[in-house]
Parts: structure tokens; sequence; C-alpha cells
């Protein structure tokens, strides 16, 4: 739940920050992608402090090295936190989270069904929709952008070679 909060608390102050006056926080994407950043920086660095062990414990038994998995994807949560924080990066991060989320699910369903003690939210429907809400989070970061790419077009050879009159 802990990663729930964190995502709506910082969104939320980062939002009201934004309607108070600070002008780079009052697009709606820059508040939403502070608060993807600090939940997580909260989720990876759990990778390596404090419930590395549970973690652990809830990689299927069909992977490889789980120490080395919860390593590897803690890395990628701090780093995909600071992508978000870049606007150029953002979408690239976001969409490697959400990604990552999915991929990760299964831990989430082995760690229910075999009753592996996380902490957490152990109903798996609640934990799907905590999942669900965090996968349309990073894919909501996306949203402006894909609006962005596809308003722009190509240009043409002569456009390209046309010299601006002064």
């Amino acid at each position: 739940m802990a990663p729930l909060i964190t995502l709506v608390g910082t969104t939320a102050l980062l939002a009201v920050l934004g309607l108070l006056g600070v002008r780079r926080l009052r697009p709606w994407p820059v508040p939403l992608r502070g608060g993807l950043a600090a939940m997580f920086t909260v989720t990876g660095v759990a990778h390596f402090v404090g419930m590395r062990d549970t973690l652990v414990a809830m990689v299927p038994p069909a992977l490889p090295a789980p120490e080395l998995l919860v390593t590897v994807t803690g890395v990628l949560e701090l780093a995909g936190a600071a992508g978000l924080l870049w606007h150029r990066t953002a979408p690239w991060a976001a969409a490697g989270l959400a990604l990552m989320l999915v991929a990760m699910f299964p831990a989430n369903v082995y760690a229910i069904t075999q009753g592996v003690s996380t902490g957490l939210t152990e109903s798996l429907p609640v934990r799907t929709a905590m999942q669900a809400v965090f996968v349309a989070a990073t894919t909501m970061v996306l949203v402006p952008c894909v609006g962005a790419w596809r308003g722009r077009r190509r240009q043409t050879p002569a456009e390209r070679q046309a010299v601006p009159r002064a």
C-alpha cells in the first residue's frame, strides 16, 4: 500500500503546488511524473533495504537467480525514477517501467498463491487493481508524447533545403 500512497500523495502535493503558482508543475504530466518517480524510488530502494528477502522469496522458482533478478529490477526502478524527472527521457522511462510492471506481475501472483507474506496487500484482486493503477499512471505519462509525435510531420527535401527569407 505504501507505493500507492506515495504515488497519490506526491502527485497531489505537486499538483497543488502547481495550482499555487509553481509554473513548472502546472502541466498535469509533471506532477504525475514526480509522483511516479517518488513511488519507484521507494520501491527501488526496497529491493536493497528492508524488503530484499521478501522480494527474493516472491520470485517464482522457475526463474533463475532470484537475488540477481531482484537487484536488476531494483536498479531498473531507480533508473526509471530518475528518467521520469527529465522531460526528454520521461516517455522512455515510463514505457520501460510500464513493461516492467507487467513482466513482474506474475511474481505478485506467485507470492499470493503460495502464501509468501509480503507485508503488503495479500489479496489478489486488490494487488491486481493496484498494479493496474501503476501501469495506467506510467502509460498516462506517454499520452502527451504520443500526441506530440503524431502532430509532427516529416519535412520534404524541398522544405529542408528552403532558406528562410529575412
